[in-house]
């Protein structure tokens, strides 16, 4: 098994900045991509960032320009900085990794984090 632990989320006025990271570990011979994704209060859960292995990145057009996400992959973690937070993107913010593993044989199977608050309010 695989477990996401993820930190960093918290309470920051509009405009401040805020890092979140998630460390994979258990049973991992390798991480495809890893990413974050965000759920508001009423809403579908949305794609926020990815990054592959290789360290190429994709981000939901909302947070362009705004969030960075980035991975160390001799840590098995991915961060996420967020700088000129708006009230809008107050959301539970999931960590997700596709991982291959235990053996270089095995499928890959999707796991996620439990979730960190962010709030973005004055």
């Amino acid at each position: 098994q695989v477990q996401l632990v993820e930190s960093g989320g918290g309470l920051v006025q509009p405009g401040g900045s805020l890092r979140l990271s998630c460390a994979a570990s258990g049973s991992i011979f390798s991480i495809d991509a890893m990413g974050w994704y965000r759920q508001a209060p009423g809403k579908e859960r949305e794609l926020v960032a990815a990054i592959t292995s290789g360290g190429s990145t994709n981000y939901a057009d909302s947070v362009k320009g705004r969030f960075t996400c980035s991975r160390d992959n001799a840590k098995n973690t991915v961060f996420l900085q967020m700088n000129s937070l708006k009230p809008e993107d107050t959301a539970v913010y999931y960590c997700k990794a596709v991982v291959r593993g235990p053996f270089v044989f095995s499928r890959t199977t999707d796991y996620w984090g439990q979730g960190t608050q962010v709030t973005v309010s004055s």
